[in-house]
């Protein structure tokens, strides 16, 4: 009679014969490991098997206790399989169009005929449009950009609230995100960013008493958001004001992250380390030496090429810095109304081409690097063993024809949680 307990557990899929299997394994963030021939072993949501040689697949078969007899294989020559993007910093629970304000501040747009016309920009409109919108009405946009995030090959998001700055506005993007946890096949970390900016109709530390006193408690015990973040820049929140409002959110449960150094260098990232964040975001003007400090206390940055390109920064970010100093980075889409990137290849191809990081580079930092800047690198970002089965495979033989091939639809299948959720697979038998 059979021991239940020693019997081989159940492979449920095989994908081989990849031309590049990227693991985007190890701790180097220069260097991309690209196994030829690669293959994956999948049982339930988790990698149980990878390797680079046929021999090895055929020995793992044989030894390495699951049972392959049943599973389903598939032959991927002539594509890359690679882990699911982690798209960690976006704000795509949002009301309206903010289409007419983006053209009119192209280079022959006339802002001035969109103010006659009474049309509101920025910001605040973003907010008006967001607290007309319903819950259903913002669940279904907002759904609708999830799906198109996940054919690029997105598998894991982290969605921002930030445009509705009352307790009431706020929550309700917070439930949006909750809704689309159960519509969507894919993980959503919720982010409450009640501190984007204040009303125009507010003050400042009027805003910031609703912040500490209503609206960090009201949403730390409502349980929609597990991290906490704030914009410290000039114009925005000073670094003591953001370590106030963020130490209060970690009396409730939520971790700090921070937008910073976009448009000044007032302290925020300093504040990171301080405070040892999740992660920095958007660091144009942060300097080496904090680079270096981030880089000690383990602090990812999280660059947005998107950002920068769509708003004509006159100060990119500098990848190459950060790498040198030890950095660990992030890329990330940053969609919201004034950036509408739904494609984390294109982000890839700015990350490239205007901030000078190589195509294995970039790869990383949309991977790895997402899940490390949401403190998510033990359970995936990677292709190892244990770690969940969020895969992506692309249509194509080597992995740089994502930046290559500008504006192509590489991403042929997306596998969440071991489970196809994007394209389909034709099986060998």
């Amino acid at each position: 009679m059979n021991n239940d307990s020693k019997a081989p557990k159940k492979a449920d899929l095989i994908l081989k014969n990849a031309s590049q299997l990227l693991t985007c394994a190890g701790t180097d963030p220069c260097q991309l490991e690209v196994l030829t021939n690669g293959w994956a072993v999948l049982a339930g949501d988790r990698i149980v098997g990878v390797g680079g040689d046929r021999d090895a697949l055929e020995a793992f078969k044989k030894n390495g206790g699951f049972d392959c007899s049943n599973a389903e294989e598939h032959d991927l020559s002539g594509k890359v399989l690679a882990p699911g993007f982690v798209d960690c910093h976006t704000h795509l629970v949002f009301g309206g169009s903010r289409m007419d304000e983006y053209v009119a501040k192209l280079p022959r747009g006339d802002m001035e005929a969109l103010v006659r016309r009474g049309i509101p920009t920025g910001l605040a409109a973003s907010m008006a449009m967001t607290r007309e919108a319903s819950e259903e009405a913002l669940t279904e946009s907002a759904g609708k950009r999830l799906e198109n995030l996940m054919a690029s090959g997105i598998t894991t998001v982290e969605i921002k609230s930030g445009y509705g700055f009352t307790t009431e506005h706020e929550l309700k993007q917070l439930r949006v995100i909750e809704n689309l946890r159960k519509k969507l096949p894919l993980d959503l970390h919720a982010t409450f960013l009640g501190a984007h900016g204040w009303p125009p109709n507010m003050k400042k530390e009027d805003y910031m008493d609703l912040l500490l006193m209503e609206m960090i408690p009201e949403i730390g015990r409502s349980g929609l958001a597990t991290a906490c973040d704030v914009w410290c820049d000039d114009g925005y929140y000073t670094a003591a004001e953001s370590e106030k409002i963020l130490s209060r959110a970690l009396d409730f449960g939520m971790k700090p992250k921070i937008h910073t150094d976009a448009y000044s260098l007032i302290g925020g990232s300093e504040l990171a380390v301080e405070m040892g964040m999740l992660s920095a975001d958007h660091l144009n003007y942060t300097s080496y030496a904090i680079m270096e400090k981030m880089a000690t206390a383990g602090i990812p940055g999280v660059l947005l090429p998107g950002t920068d390109f769509n708003v004509n920064h006159p100060v990119l970010t500098q990848p190459g810095l950060m790498l040198k100093a030890g950095m660990t980075l992030a890329l990330a889409t940053n969609l919201n109304p004034g950036n509408y990137v739904e494609s984390m290849a294109f982000v890839l191809v700015l990350a490239c081409r205007r901030h000078g990081m190589t195509p294995g580079e970039a790869v990383r930092a949309a991977t790895i690097g997402g899940a490390v800047a949401l403190g998510l690198q033990e359970d995936r970002g990677s292709i190892e063993v244990n770690k969940r089965a969020d895969l992506q495979i692309w249509d194509t033989p080597r992995y740089e024809n994502i930046i290559y091939r500008q504006g192509a639809s590489l991403v042929e299948t997306v596998i969440k949680n071991g489970q196809i959720v994007f394209g389909r697979l034709t099986p060998e038998r």
